[in-house]
């Protein structure tokens, strides 16, 4: 079992998404991540600027900008362009980010979904097989490493979640970012690891329902009309007003541009948004679901 791909590449390590991850053979180098890294280093100290003072002059916290000079983070192009103009860089980090093709953990399939992601004006996830990467907990992400088939090492368990733990830091590194989604509520009742990683789970999920930019609504267990049965789905719209899907299934994903397939996912979160409980009824159905445990 792959408890869902969502575009993860575990060649030898990594993975960004929902789930456990598939086998691979071939590692995905970040030498180019490490250079382009170097060069907005540079390019900041030559200017001289800290860290801290560089951060709001890009419109990103400290710990991304360092994250991204480390060479552990896929810079978003907008970074990319308010560093080359804030730092005066003669067009260097601008020409170094055009050699960034390459993201550990990435497969190639999932990477134009990922780079939208990081620049998305609204995302909306809908989940029937486990809780999205975005929501998920160390214990339950940890939970799904340990239970992959093949299995994995403890190291490559341990790479996989800390790059599942530095992609959540989208819900609060992007506060202008519209995050929704809609999960099962049989996701809650399933008890994965335990009662414990539920518990944690659920106050988990309820304290990121209280960000400004996130929403969560519960598809109740009982629900005679249900607009989401052929399977889980993603929309996104870019900051030009475009909108695109990305659906997965065993062992890979899809990424759809085709304005027709695209409208008739928009229908479908459309309709289940309305078939879900409101916004106060799911938080309250969680918390009664944590309270049982």
């Amino acid at each position: 079992m792959t408890h869902g791909t969502d575009g993860i590449d575990s060649t030898t390590y990594g993975t960004f998404g929902n789930g456990g991850g598939r086998s691979g053979t071939e590692p995905e180098p970040q030498y180019s991540l490490k250079v382009f890294g170097e060069v907005v280093k540079a390019c900041r100290k030559r200017a001289g600027l800290t860290q801290e003072q560089f951060a709001p002059l890009v419109g990103y916290s400290p710990e991304t900008v360092a994250s991204i000079e480390q060479g552990r983070r896929f810079p978003p192009q907008d970074v990319v362009e308010r560093a080359e103009a804030v730092l005066d860089a003669f067009g260097v980090i601008r020409g170094a980010a055009k050699h960034l093709t390459r993201r550990k953990g990435l497969a190639s399939w999932f990477r134009q979904w990922a780079q939208l992601e990081l620049e998305a004006l609204s995302l909306y996830t809908y989940e029937c097989r486990l809780i999205p990467g975005l929501l998920q907990t160390p214990a339950y992400a940890r939970t799904l490493f340990a239970d992959r088939l093949p299995p994995l090492a403890d190291e490559q368990i341990e790479v996989q979640l800390a790059a599942r733990l530095e992609r959540q830091q989208l819900l609060r590194n992007r506060p202008n970012t519209a995050f929704s989604f809609i999960l099962e509520e049989h996701l809650f009742l399933r008890d994965l690891g335990g009662e414990e990683v539920t518990r944690e789970l659920i106050d988990h999920i309820l304290d990121l329902s209280e960000l400004r930019n996130v929403e969560v609504q519960v598809m109740p267990l009982v629900r005679h009309h249900h607009a989401g049965l052929d399977g889980p789905m993603r929309l996104l719209e870019t900051p030009e007003h475009q909108w695109c899907a990305y659906s997965e299934g065993q062992m890979y994903g899809q990424f759809i541009s085709d304005p027709k397939v695209v409208s008739v996912i928009q229908m479908r979160c459309a309709s289940m948004r309305s078939q879900a409980l409101s916004l106060d009824d799911s938080k309250s159905l969680m918390r009664r679901m944590r309270g049982a445990r």
